[in-house]
């Protein structure tokens, strides 16, 4: 049951009035965000290091923060054949605007096969795995029991393909950060191990990388979720400008000889007359 406060007086004690721990705009003055002046605190923040801030409420070093932006960077594949990024190149052939056709692809972009909603599986995994390995618990314990529970393990195996071409990129640049040593990596790398000798092979992908990466430097599951949410953004962009260029319709066309039609056969249809 939901420990809030429910019915008509508490509701009333908040009428005309917002209260935040988080800040609000105060017009023609200042504006607080997480209880510091945005315009002189926090005026020399990047906007990654903002973004971070007002998710987790903590500050990240030069390194963590590069890091981050890499992981955004690595994953913004202008291609608009993507599930997420289709949905901006189709709104920009069908001349839709550009907040709509972005907000569109953003939202199935937390799909929960190929999208963001994975990060959220694959860190709440780790953090369950290492809490498990401290109880005297064997990695292959840990393993086959969330294999049990979900039939797969979140951050691991790929559609198509095992390989994951943006791994070895990420780890180099987290290497080159002296980020590459921490508890959940590790983990994360020795369940990979672990599959890729087993009859099952998986590699693990992107999200299981950056997830375990993001864990190290202290996230939360819902930190992560929301981190992730425009890890796709660049890329689609370019995909909208370019549909938007071309002329109506022209992206994806379908002939209607290349649909697999296996209902009735050619019928006529007669009116119907309701008195």
């Amino acid at each position: 049951m939901s420990t809030f406060q429910k019915g008509p007086k508490f509701l009333q004690e908040h009428i005309g009035v917002v209260k935040s721990r988080m800040g609000a705009c105060f017009g023609g003055n200042h504006t607080i965000f997480r209880g510091h002046n945005l315009h002189t605190e926090l005026k020399n923040m990047s906007w990654m290091e903002l973004y971070m801030f007002g998710i987790t409420g903590r500050r990240f070093s030069l390194e963590q923060l590069r890091l981050l932006e890499a992981m955004w960077t690595y994953t913004s594949y202008p291609d608009a054949r993507i599930w997420n990024n289709r949905i901006a190149g189709l709104a920009g052939s069908s001349r839709s605007t550009g907040s709509l056709g972005i907000a569109s692809a953003l939202a199935v972009s937390e799909g929960s096969i190929y999208g963001c909603s994975i990060c959220f599986r694959a860190i709440t995994f780790f953090i369950h795995a290492s809490d498990q390995l401290k109880k005297e618990k064997t990695l292959e314990e840990s393993v086959c029991s969330e294999l049990q529970l979900h039939r797969n393990i979140a951050g691991y195996g790929r559609p198509l393909l095992n390989k994951d071409e943006r791994n070895v990129h990420i780890l180099a640049l987290a290497k080159d950060l002296g980020l590459d040593q921490g508890s959940y990596l590790n983990l994360a790398l020795e369940i990979d191990n672990f599959l890729l000798t087993s009859r099952r092979r998986m590699r693990i992908n992107y999200a299981g990388l950056i997830s375990a990466l993001c864990a190290d430097m202290g996230l939360l599951p819902q930190e992560l979720y929301l981190f992730t949410f425009p890890i796709f953004l660049a890329g689609m962009l370019p995909c909208f400008i370019e549909a938007s260029s071309k002329p109506e319709g022209v992206l994806f066309p379908t002939s209607c000889a290349d649909i697999a039609y296996e209902g009735h056969s050619h019928r006529s249809w007669l009116p119907t007359i309701i008195y």
